[in-house]
């Protein structure tokens, strides 16, 4: 029996952009599926992060971003997020200054529905260190724990899709094993979709669905992560393991 297609979450056309006259993208076409995982993958420099800014809107686009079929490019970012995008960028965006509850709370500003105690609840399953860390000013959390608030707090604007920017970043293997098994929970229990950057293309495979290799600003290859995780001269050209 043939397994039946997700419904596409994000469709990105003939994307271009840049930072004043630099054009750092050149024409990419990508799709990420309603609760799968979509991996950018790319040396630095190859324009992964820019991708990312460019669907929520931090720059602007050239080309088409479609959000469940609605045109998103052009808009602001506030708008976007609105329609269900959150973005994690690299480097973690914790409000550093506040505590790990007024984080959550900040996270869930703008929602007036009356399941946010109950996702509260979710995410201290998902995250239950950061539980434990409830009066905790965020400036003194850990690395790891830190990158785990930043995902929190964007979970809690119930969004269809996650962007996420290196959130392995400078973290030790072993935290970095523990948030990738967040991830994949994140993934199987709330169908939210998931565009990943990550620098760590071997962990970024065994999570994702679909992998696209991105290579100065333009899609050098794509396919099922799967696949792309087996084939040895993809890794050894490409990914460099």
């Amino acid at each position: 029996m043939a397994m039946r297609m997700r419904p596409v979450l994000l469709e990105v056309k003939n994307l271009r952009a840049g930072y004043g006259p630099t054009q750092v993208l050149f024409g990419l076409d990508f799709s990420v599926a309603e609760g799968g995982v979509t991996a950018l993958l790319g040396a630095n420099g190859a324009g992964k992060t820019t991708t990312l800014r460019a669907v929520c809107g931090l720059i602007r686009p050239e080309g088409e971003v479609l959000l469940s079929g609605q045109r998103v490019s052009g808009l602001m970012t506030e708008s976007i997020a609105r329609l269900g995008v959150a973005h994690v960028p690299d480097g973690r965006g914790t409000f550093m200054e506040l505590t790990v509850e007024e984080n959550f709370r900040l996270g869930a500003y703008t929602r007036r529905d009356p399941d946010v105690a109950a996702d509260f609840a979710r995410m201290w399953e998902w995250f239950p260190r950061l539980k434990q860390r409830w009066r905790q000013q965020a400036g003194t959390l850990s690395g790891g724990e830190q990158q785990m608030l930043a995902i929190a707090r964007a979970l809690l604007l119930r969004p269809k899709l996650l962007l996420l920017d290196e959130p392995s970043f400078g973290l030790a293997p072993l935290i970095v094993q523990d948030i990738f098994a967040i991830l994949r929970r994140i993934r199987e229990e709330s169908g939210v979709g998931i565009l990943l950057v990550e620098q760590n293309a071997n962990l970024a495979l065994d999570l994702a669905d679909h992998a696209y290799l991105l290579e100065t600003g333009r899609i050098v290859m794509s396919g099922p992560a799967a696949e792309i995780r087996q084939d040895e001269a993809i890794r050894r050209s490409y990914l460099g393991y």
